[in-house]
């Protein structure tokens, strides 16, 4: 196949020496778009990052509490959302998915390995099935049931290798999970949230493993009843959670009073995150 004409966002890593040839688009969404690309002998994929116009104003708020920023003007300009603050947040949330590439990769969650961050593009890894092509999204594949219970087992592990790293995903789904020739690979964390810094952090992880319960619980209804979000969060509070804990997927709730704020905020976070699957759906067809 010949190299397509590259994206302009991609020259400078051309110029730079830091990729050859761009082979094809792979997808793109409103996060941004995603290129197969060639460095010598390898391929490997390349983001090209988007403006976030699309997000919710409390949706950022909520993954970009308490992340670092560069100096208090910074912060500031941020926090008033002036062109330079939706600059620097635009590349703070570039680079909290970079960040948590490498953080997650260095402790062997299964995500693609970052190579290179420049300009806006982040190179990595590119996820290939059996065949050596791009491998598909879970929402693309249909499972039997102990093939549906052998992916969940393994990503209810990576989501506690990643807790146990301090990282919560926050927007988990079958939407950005790849199924590569040796099981699944977790993708796209630039909403990614340090679990003991941000307060949102339990919340976005019983969502994130209600998701994958949800998938998968279609393919093998056993998984429907199992808890393991209240379960893991509850042994990473206590601070028993470890990698190679044994989770039962049960757990006993404790009586305690009703926040009714947080319930209906759950409820409306629920709503969204079902209208925004059934979008993803849509555009997927």
């Amino acid at each position: 196949m010949a190299p397509m004409k590259p994206d302009k966002r991609l020259k400078p890593l051309i110029e730079e020496g830091l990729i050859d040839t761009v082979v094809r688009q792979l997808m793109s969404g409103k996060e941004a778009t995603v290129y197969v690309v060639r460095r010598g002998d390898e391929t490997l994929c390349a983001k090209v990052y988007k403006a976030a116009t699309e997000r919710s104003f409390r949706q950022a708020v909520d993954y970009t509490e308490n992340r670092k920023v560069r100096n208090s003007r910074q912060a500031r300009a941020m926090a008033k959302g002036t062109r330079f603050g939706r600059e620097a947040t635009e590349a703070a949330w570039q680079s909290a998915e970079v960040d948590a590439l490498h953080r997650l990769a260095a402790v062997g969650v299964r995500v693609p390995r970052p190579h290179d961050f420049f300009d806006g593009v982040l190179l990595m890894d590119l996820v290939t099935d059996a065949h050596g092509d791009a491998a598909p999204r879970l929402n693309d594949v249909a499972f039997t049931a102990e093939e549906a219970h052998t992916h969940y087992t393994t990503l209810i592990g990576e989501v506690v290798r990643m807790l146990c790293a301090g990282v919560v995903h926050g927007d988990l789904s079958e939407f950005n999970v790849l199924l590569a020739e040796d099981g699944p690979v977790i993708i796209d964390l630039p909403q990614a949230v340090d679990a003991a810094g941000n307060n949102h952090a339990c919340r976005m992880l019983l969502r994130d493993v209600a998701n994958l319960r949800a998938f998968f619980g279609g393919f093998d209804p056993s998984l429907r009843a199992t808890e393991h979000g209240p379960e893991i969060w509850d042994l990473y509070r206590r601070g028993a959670l470890h990698p190679g804990v044994v989770l039962t997927g049960r757990f006993e709730r404790e009586d305690m009073p009703v926040d009714l704020e947080a319930v209906i905020r759950e409820i409306d976070d629920a709503q969204a995150e079902e209208r925004a699957r059934l979008l993803r759906m849509q555009a997927a067809d």
